[in-house]
C-alpha cells in the first residue's frame, strides 16, 4: 500500500483541520479527483488526490487536526509515491466517469431537504447542528459553512457549554497572543473634520488614501520591525491590511500598492476581498504582507480605541463612528461632522513624533473635500 500525506499547503502554515472527507474507504479515485476538504487557519481548501485508485483506509476523521506530512489516505496501489504536491488555489476538476465517481452518502436524517455541499452536511454532523433549523445566507437558499458556525456558536452561547476555537478564530487567538508579547504599544488619537465630504463619500477608500499620505510623512509607520535582531525595514509603497469583522472571527484582506491606485481601483478591489471573505474562498496569499492595518471599527460602534498591531506591523489606524459634534470655529460655535481618529503604534520602532507627523498628514488628507 501507498500512502499520502497532507502536503504542503504553503504560506508557512503547518497544519489543518480535516472538515469533509469526499471519498470512502473502498472507493476508486482518480487523479486530482478531490479527496478532503481541510481548514487552515483562513480558508477552506479541498486536496486532490495524487493519482488515480482505491483508497484502502482513511487516517484521519473529520474534525482532527493534522500536521503537514502526516498521512491522510492509504492507497491499495503501491506503485504510485506521495510526491508531496503543494496544494494552493484548486479549480474544481471535471467530475470523473460514472464508474469511478465516489459512492453516494446515504441521506441525512436531519435537513436532508436543505441546500447545502457535503463540506458543510459534515460540519454541521460535526458541530451537532441540524440543517433544517439553519437561516440560509448563500445563492438559491444555500446552506453556507458561516451559516452553520453561527447557529453553533448561538446554540453554545445559549447552552453556556465550552467550545474548542478554530480556524478564523483560533488563528486570531495565536496572533493576539502574539501581539501581547512582542508589541510595546502607544496610543495617539485625534479627529479629523469631515464635513465638507460629499453625502456619497467612500469613507474606507478615503481612509485607506489618507494612510498612504501618512506613510509619505512619516515612513516609520509603514514598515515592519523584527524585535530579535532589532532591525526594521522601512517599505517603499503602501499594502494595506483591511480589518473585517465576520461571525467566523477577524478576517484582514490586503489592498496591495494602495498609492498606486485610483479611487474606483481601490474599492473593486476591497469589495472583491470582501465577496471572497464572505464566501470563504479567500487566497491566503490575499491575508499576508501587510505593511500597515485599517481598522473601520465606527461603522459598528465606537469613537476612540487602543489596538491591537500584528507583527512584524508596527502601526494600525482605528477611525470611530462619524458624528456630528459642537466645535469653536472662528470664535462662534457650530456642529461639524467628525471622523474619530485612533493611530496604535509599536513604541520600540516609532517615536511619538513619527506617530504625530504621520496622524498629522492623515487629518489633512481626510479634510480635503475631495
Amino acid at each position: 500500500m501507498s500512502v499520502f500525506a497532507l502536503p504542503d499547503l504553503g504560506e508557512g502554515l503547518q497544519e489543518a483541520e480535516i472538515v469533509a472527507w469526499h471519498v470512502a474507504e473502498g472507493d476508486h479515485v482518480v487523479a486530482d479527483q478531490p479527496l478532503v476538504s481541510v481548514e487552515t487557519e483562513k480558508a477552506v481548501v479541498e486536496v486532490p488526490s495524487p493519482h488515480s485508485g482505491r483508497i484502502a483506509h482513511l487516517r484521519a476523521a473529520v474534525g482532527e487536526r493534522v500536521k503537514v506530512g502526516a498521512p491522510l489516505v492509504e492507497f491499495e496501489d503501491a506503485a504510485h509515491p506521495d510526491t508531496g504536491a503543494i496544494v494552493g488555489e484548486l479549480a474544481r476538476p471535471p467530475a470523473p466517469p460514472a464508474a469511478a465517481r465516489p459512492r453516494p452518502a446515504a441521506p441525512a436524517a436531519a435537513g436532508a431537504g436543505v441546500k447545502a455541499a457535503p463540506a458543510v452536511r459534515a460540519l454541521a454532523k460535526q458541530l451537532g447542528v441540524d440543517l433544517a433549523g439553519v437561516t440560509p445566507s448563500g445563492p438559491g437558499g444555500t446552506v453556507t459553512t458561516q451559516d452553520v458556525e453561527t447557529a453553533a456558536s448561538a446554540a453554545a452561547a445559549k447552552a453556556g457549554f465550552e467550545e474548542p476555537l478554530r480556524g478564523v478564530r483560533r488563528a486570531m487567538a495565536a496572533a493576539m497572543a502574539r501581539s501581547g508579547a512582542e508589541i510595546v504599544p502607544a496610543t495617539v488619537v485625534d479627529e479629523a473634520d469631515v464635513d465638507g465630504w460629499p453625502a456619497d463619500a467612500d469613507v474606507t477608500v478615503r481612509l485607506a488614501r489618507a494612510i498612504v499620505a501618512g506613510s509619505a510623512a512619516a515612513p516609520a509607520l509603514n514598515a515592519w520591525y523584527d524585535g530579535k535582531t532589532m532591525t526594521r525595514r522601512l517599505h517603499q509603497r503602501v499594502d494595506l491590511g483591511v480589518a473585517v469583522d465576520t461571525a467566523d472571527g477577524l478576517f484582514v484582506p490586503v489592498l496591495r500598492d494602495v498609492g498606486a491606485r485610483d479611487a474606483a481601483a481601490l474599492r473593486r478591489d476591497l469589495d472583491a476581498r470582501l465577496s471572497e471573505v464572505e464566501t470563504r474562498k479567500i487566497a491566503l496569499d490575499d491575508m499576508r504582507g501587510a505593511t500597515i492595518t485599517l481598522s473601520n471599527f465606527g461603522t459598528l460602534a465606537g469613537r476612540f480605541a487602543a489596538l491591537a498591531i500584528v507583527p512584524p506591523q508596527v502601526a494600525i489606524l482605528g477611525a470611530g463612528r462619524i458624528r456630528a459634534r459642537p466645535v469653536a470655529i472662528d470664535g462662534r460655535i457650530a456642529s461639524r461632522r467628525l471622523l474619530p481618529l485612533s493611530l496604535t503604534f509599536d513604541h520600540r520602532a516609532v517615536t511619538g513624533g513619527d506617530a504625530a507627523r504621520f496622524l498629522a498628514a492623515v487629518i489633512a488628507d481626510l479634510e480635503r473635500p475631495a
